[in-house]
């Protein structure tokens, strides 16, 4: 069976809306129900799914993800947005940009976009909307700043890339804390010019600041050390070589446990129960797609479709600086239109060979592939993001995506620097 069939097929499931892992599913056993003579059957696509998701640094995933809820459910992100407005609020755009920073470090805990948005979100943007900014403007910095989430490590795309190329998760993950910093920075920066352009209700503002200072830097960081002190526990693990990602995932799930019914008592035991079915129904969609991708990926493989779309590519473009453009652009492409996890699964032993072929580092294209991506949950018609703070708000995905626009720019700008500035990535390594 031809290729482009394959994908026309795959195309046509997505728009009848059948379920993405489905659809991979049933494209990566069309090949063999064909032509029975081709390698991959359909016991073939079987044994892959299940070697698929047969991995160890894979379990990191739904670590991840519980310890993600449970600061959630345990107001973690609030304890840390008191601290950074403390220092930040009596600035102009000092809140918002707090907001930022919050979304900067609760995403070095969550490791997902989606989870930074709600937990950040659920809390900031009344607070925001409080103090005089337009539910509008709230709506879409939280959305924007929810995808740095998937940079900064921990990362669950980056553990999907290291699946999907072999490169070493922690290396991603070290690179992933530069161009994270950058896009915070630049999104602080829009955040400023809208506050001077647009005003901000000072009186408003200071008040709520005020009461901060009143209860006393020493109280306020007391209250939030331990949420503070969350990402540099995890982190610090892996880069001291205590633990090996998968097991710092584990270590951050007690963490937070601890923290969140022993110290700020925000949970009860019942609760546990509550964040583990949640933890479970989040991750059990993901798995199913996992499989599915790997599988599919394993067909394309077999077809030699790598092989085939690198040495067209590198045929036709060999420029450099013009064959990282049409990389970037089908890659924001494809982030509009599918989730992480596939696109990553499906797309890396494609493109790879291709950015390597022109001396690219691995590594650099997997923080350049996964900024990407990142976009994507902020641009329709998919972008997650934005209908978890839609459903936070009520404010129609398309009215957030119009604020968010001059937000996506800024990303983007962060993102052509990444793309041609390899040492923003690769520094730390």
């Amino acid at each position: 069976m031809p290729v482009f069939v394959i994908f026309i097929i795959f195309m046509i499931c997505l728009l009848i809306a059948i379920p993405i892992s489905i659809s991979l599913g049933i494209v990566a056993v069309l090949p063999g129900a064909f032509d029975p003579s081709f390698t991959a059957s359909g016991s073939y696509v079987i044994r892959s799914m299940l070697g698929g998701i047969d991995s160890f640094p894979l379990l990191a995933v739904p670590m991840f993800v519980m310890a993600g809820i449970i600061m959630a459910h345990g107001q973690i992100s609030k304890k840390l947005f008191d601290i950074f407005t403390y220092f930040l609020g009596s600035f102009t755009a000092g809140v918002p940009c707090a907001v930022i920073v919050t979304c900067l470090f609760y995403g070095a805990i969550s490791g997902s976009a989606p989870a930074t948005v709600a937990a950040v979100g659920s809390m900031t943007i009344p607070f925001l909307m409080e103090l005089g900014y337009q539910k509008k403007f709230a709506t879409a910095i939280v959305a924007v700043a929810g995808g740095l989430g998937v940079i900064i490590p921990p990362s669950i795309p980056f553990i999907m890339f290291a699946m999907a190329s072999g490169e070493s998760v922690s290396d991603l993950f070290l690179a992933g804390i530069v161009p994270g910093l950058l896009i915070g920075f630049l999104l602080m920066v829009y955040a400023y010019v809208y506050c001077r352009k647009n005003g901000e209700d000072r009186a408003r503002i200071n008040k709520k600041v005020k009461e901060l200072h009143d209860r006393g830097l020493w109280n306020v960081f007391k209250d939030g050390f331990f949420a503070v002190l969350s990402p540099v526990i995890i982190l610090g693990c892996i880069y001291s070589g205590v633990a090996s990602p998968t097991e710092a995932a584990v270590i951050s799930v007690f963490y937070a446990l601890i923290i969140s019914l022993f110290v700020y008592k925000t949970m009860t035991v019942p609760d546990v129960v509550k964040v583990l079915s949640e933890a479970l129904h989040t991750y059990a969609p993901i798995l199913f797609i996992l499989a599915a991708s790997t599988a599919f990926s394993r067909v394309l493989t077999l077809m030699q479709v790598p092989q085939t779309v690198s040495a067209w590519i590198l045929s036709h473009f060999n420029n450099y600086i013009i064959l990282m453009l049409v990389i970037n652009v089908f890659l924001l492409l494809v982030g509009m239109i599918m989730d992480t996890t596939p696109a990553i699964l499906i797309l890396s032993p494609i493109l790879l060979p291709i950015v390597t072929g022109v001396g690219m580092n691995p590594i650099h294209f997997g923080v350049m592939m996964v900024v990407n991506l990142a976009i994507g949950f902020v641009t329709p018609p998919i972008g997650v993001n934005l209908f978890v703070a839609s459903s936070l708000t009520d404010v129609p995905v398309m009215e957030i995506a119009k604020e968010a626009a001059p937000l996506i720019v800024m990303f983007l700008c962060a993102l052509l620097l990444i793309a041609f500035v390899p040492q923003i990535a690769l520094c730390l390594l």
